[in-house]
């Protein structure tokens, strides 16, 4: 081939090749685009997941949040007293105030016919003159069966007292009092009412303080056919509450709270719907709750409690009852 020949070949070769490096350019920048889009949103998607995880790492590694028993919540409404009953640490604890405006108290959303409840409470501390914080079982209606634990406030120094009733069929007048063995305010203790068809016992730290006996058998009512719920309260009674209303409440004090914490309950559910409870015939054999009695150990202890603590007994009271007491007397005592 011929110099002019090879020249021309050039010169023809030489032409195309910056005609194809500029049709290439296009489809490099959009390969390049197509690679930094990518990139982008891949480092997009990266960083997404990334925060999603370190999220997800910051809530699992927080302190979980455990949910407890919610026992109050579960059981109990406020009944009255606005912000001055308090459910507190999940529902496990529960505090009652008392001010100059007014107390507050609770009840149970259930109703029981028979049962054993147990109840850890705190009384209110320092001088508590003038104020009763209640803890009972009662039916609704004029007629109405109740179960009660009142604890009548004090000044500074002097025991709390502890008063016990019970009503069948809307009368009362069965009061037996205490002093307690220590000092109610400086911890939980625990105050239980066992109900059965038998007997009714009312325990302070599982030892029995009173018993009252079924004694239909000699005309003398007992509660055994009223559903009763149960109640708390924390209100003013200085008309009569300490020394027979001698001492009264001082405001400046308040307010004044008392604590209640550990509830539990082993009882026959009441049902409207069905007009029964949840016992059947064959609890009533089985269950020890609802067949239960005095024993000997307990004889032997509720003695000494009335014999060392005990500070009035309706029984003995011959002011008020000059034709002498209940035939329940004779038994009960």
């Amino acid at each position: 081939m011929t110099k002019p020949m090879v020249g021309a070949l050039r010169s023809r070769i030489n032409p195309q090749q910056p005609r194809s490096h500029k049709l290439f350019l296009p489809y490099l920048g959009f390969i390049i685009f197509s690679a930094i889009f990518v990139f982008k949103v891949d480092v997009i998607i990266s960083q997404t997941i990334s925060v999603a995880r370190r999220n997800v790492e910051t809530i699992t590694s927080r302190p979980t949040v455990v949910i407890g028993n919610g026992t109050f919540q579960r059981h109990f409404i406020i009944s009255w007293g606005e912000d001055r009953a308090r459910m507190l640490e999940d529902g496990e604890l529960l505090t009652l105030s008392l001010d100059r405006l007014s107390g507050s108290g609770f009840e149970s959303k259930k109703e029981l016919l028979f049962g054993k409840i147990d109840m850890q409470i705190k009384l209110i501390p320092g001088n508590s003159a003038g104020t009763v914080t209640t803890y009972y079982m009662s039916s609704e209606g004029e007629h109405r069966d109740e179960i009660d634990f009142e604890f009548l406030g004090n000044s500074s120094g002097n025991p709390y007292t502890l008063h016990t009733n019970v009503y069948t069929q809307g009368k009362g007048d069965r009061e037996q009092q205490f002093f307690l063995w220590f000092d109610p305010t400086q911890d939980f203790h625990t105050y239980s009412i066992l109900w059965n068809p038998k007997c009714i016992m009312f325990y302070v730290d599982d030892i029995p303080i009173r018993v009252f006996k079924n004694m239909e058998k000699l005309g003398v009512p007992f509660p055994k056919d009223q559903p009763m719920r149960i109640y708390s309260s924390v209100w003013n009674a200085d008309d009569w509450a300490t020394q027979g209303g001698r001492v009264k409440t001082n405001w400046s004090l308040g307010p004044f709270t008392a604590s209640y914490r550990n509830f539990s309950v082993d009882g026959c559910i009441w049902s409207y719907r069905t007009r029964s409870s949840s016992c059947n015939s064959t609890d009533f054999s089985t269950k020890p709750m609802l067949k239960v009695e005095m024993d000997r150990r307990n004889r032997e202890r509720l003695k000494r409690v009335r014999r060392e603590h005990m500070v009035y007994d309706y029984c003995r009271d011959k002011w008020r009852f000059p034709k002498g007491p209940g035939p329940e007397c004779r038994v009960n005592n």
